[in-house]
């Protein structure tokens, strides 16, 4: 397994149970801002990871700017998914979702690259139909990213 896609899902389990921790609405970015080094900590100590591996490194900044834009990363997964809510999808594909709408949306790794690895990590760690649940999903946001880099602003 690369180490990208390591850190991946490093970050997709880490978004995962800062799902389970209780925010307050008001303060949320900054508490999940100051838990997740914690849980990405443990995830990396059962995973056998060095603190200076370089997925290690990749999942932080992964988690950490998902976080930070987690109201246009959810604004964006509510738009794509249309008759479902956030709180209709589970929790493990939210969070898989959340965290390749944010390599999609803010980082320079083609889509492609990320909707193949968001699906790897969905086949392995969620349920059968998920896959294709996030398949679509993503490359509705793929199709759009597209559309707006071709029409003249």
């Amino acid at each position: 397994m690369g180490l990208r896609r390591k850190a991946r899902e490093l970050a997709v389990q880490t978004i995962y149970a800062l799902d389970f921790s209780e925010t307050d609405n008001e303060f949320r970015e900054f508490s999940l801002l100051n838990s997740y080094p914690e849980i990405l900590s443990q995830m990396a100590e059962h995973e056998n990871i060095n603190a200076d591996h370089a997925s290690l490194t990749f999942a932080d900044e992964l988690i950490r700017n998902t976080i930070i834009h987690m109201d246009e990363i959810e604004s964006t997964l509510e738009k794509h998914s249309s008759n479902w809510s956030l709180e209709r999808i589970a929790n493990l594909d939210r969070s898989i979702l959340r965290v390749a709408i944010y390599e999609m949306m803010f980082t320079n790794t083609p889509p492609p690259v990320v909707i193949n690895e968001a699906i790897e990590i969905a086949k392995k760690y969620s349920s059968e139909s998920s896959n294709k649940f996030v398949n679509g999903i993503l490359d509705a946001l793929h199709q759009e990213l597209k559309f707006k880099t071709l029409t003249p602003q």
